[in-house]
């Protein structure tokens, strides 16, 4: 039994779909703070920071409640793609997926401060991409608002326009692993007096 309500500190409209699928009674409390952007810290390192650095910051000001704070990162060639600054730089990021194997990473972290309890994982998913030629991209990018999503691309909208496969858990792609974050979700509020 999880208890509610958790509070996402997140505006992602994809983690609030998420967790309203599950079933979840939670509130959204997005963070205020600026994101890390530190390569050197590697992708784990990074998601991880972030996802924290979240759950805290919005956990100070409700420290009895149960705060649930995530990053995902696109992760290729050993480095991050982030959310692109416009559609030139969301071309060219599809276009650097193109025909290969990507790694996307989400760090979560739930956290209670009164009394202090924390959990904190990540997942990894293996996604591989088709070819994509100029026309494919400019179609996708034509139906897809792709400004807001890391590495430029949304699974859950027209994804099979440029997925070939995926490896692991489809809802980490969307934003969140569904399936491990429901279960320490679970274990956490086992924990709780």
């Amino acid at each position: 039994m999880i208890p509610p309500p958790i509070v996402l500190a997140s505006a992602s409209p994809r983690r609030r779909e998420l967790l309203q699928s599950a079933g979840i009674d939670f509130v959204a409390v997005p963070a205020g703070g600026a994101e890390i952007d530190d390569a050197s810290l590697g992708c784990t390192g990074l998601v991880m920071a972030n996802a924290r650095a979240k759950a805290l910051e919005v956990a100070s000001a409700r420290p009895r409640e149960i705060v649930l704070g995530a990053d995902t990162l696109v992760w290729l060639d050993g480095r991050p793609l982030g959310k692109p600054a416009d559609l030139d730089s969301a071309r060219d990021m599809l276009a650097a997926l193109s025909g290969r194997i990507h790694e996307v990473v989400t760090g979560v972290h739930v956290v209670r401060l009164d009394p202090l309890r924390q959990i904190e994982f990540h997942e990894t998913t293996r996604v591989r991409f088709r070819m994509l030629d100029d026309a494919v991209i400019g179609d996708y990018l034509a139906r897809v608002d792709v400004l807001d999503k890391a590495g430029a691309y949304a699974l859950q909208e027209h994804g099979g326009m440029l997925v070939e496969s995926v490896e692991g858990s489809r809802s980490n792609v969307v934003g969140l692993p569904l399936e491990r974050t429901l279960a320490a979700l679970r274990h956490f509020a086992e924990g709780l007096p």
